[in-house]
């Protein structure tokens, strides 16, 4: 079943990416992929309650090399977050690196979200007109992908509560006698021991910008797909300068 739901996730997303496919059946599309990425994470959550050798706590450390290291950085973490992972971020002379926590499925899912989108923000990027030269171009660039992050992590976020509330409503979801907010709930906080065993100080870090594109690459990120069968063609270092 979990095979099945992936696949059909790629087949609706390689049809929403079809050049002959027009905006609202591309939009309808991936709406309906959103969804079963969402109920794919569900699945498998419910599942290892039952069964844990079926899914079971991981970590993988993503290095995220220059240009825009900072930015992707920003978008893997919102993305793992918005799946129940936790992410720290840690030196490297290689690049921005991010370790991420979480249980393999939903290790997973961030990695299929994250690198379809990068990929998609990159192609969105190349068609704006930036306004200004040099520094000013490049401000406005990095705000621009910010606000493009902010709005795709939002669709997904939106798309795992609501399966979430879905499953939770129904009886037959249950795993052991509990919901699957609880398994979820438990799910977390095998995470968050997780990250405190690795990294018991830990401090937060904020995103700051100064271009005036936030705004404009907050809207081109609502027309993003959230998922992609394209993920094995391209590389996480999509994204010139």
């Amino acid at each position: 079943m979990d095979a099945d739901l992936l696949d059909r996730v790629r087949k609706l997303l390689a049809k929403a990416e079809d050049e002959g496919c027009s905006p609202a059946e591309a939009e309808a599309l991936t709406a309906k992929a959103a969804e079963l990425m969402a109920r794919y994470g569900i699945d498998r959550a419910l599942l290892g309650a039952l069964r844990p050798e079926t899914d079971r706590p991981a970590d993988r450390v993503f290095t995220l090399a220059n240009p825009w290291g900072d930015v992707k950085r920003h978008l893997l973490a919102g993305l793992a977050m918005a799946l129940r992972c936790q992410c720290v971020q840690t030196r490297s002379d290689q690049g921005t690196r991010l370790h991420v926590f979480g249980y393999t499925s939903d290790l997973e899912r961030a990695d299929i979200l994250f690198t379809s989108l990068l990929v998609q923000m990159a192609r969105a990027l190349a068609s704006q007109a930036v306004p200004g030269y040099g520094g000013e171009a490049r401000s406005w660039r990095r705000s621009w992908m910010l606000g493009y992050a902010a709005a795709v992590v939002a669709r997904v976020r939106a798309a795992e509560e609501a399966a979430v509330a879905s499953a939770s409503a129904g009886a037959e979801d249950a795993a052991n006698g509990q919901s699957a907010a609880l398994v979820l709930a438990d799910r977390s906080l095998v995470v968050r021991r997780q990250v405190t065993a690795a990294y018991p100080r830990l401090r937060r870090t904020r995103v700051t910008y100064s271009g005036g594109g936030y705004g404009d690459g907050y809207r081109e990120g609502q027309k993003a797909d959230i998922g992609g069968p394209k993920l094995r063609s391209r590389s996480a270092g999509a994204l010139g300068r």
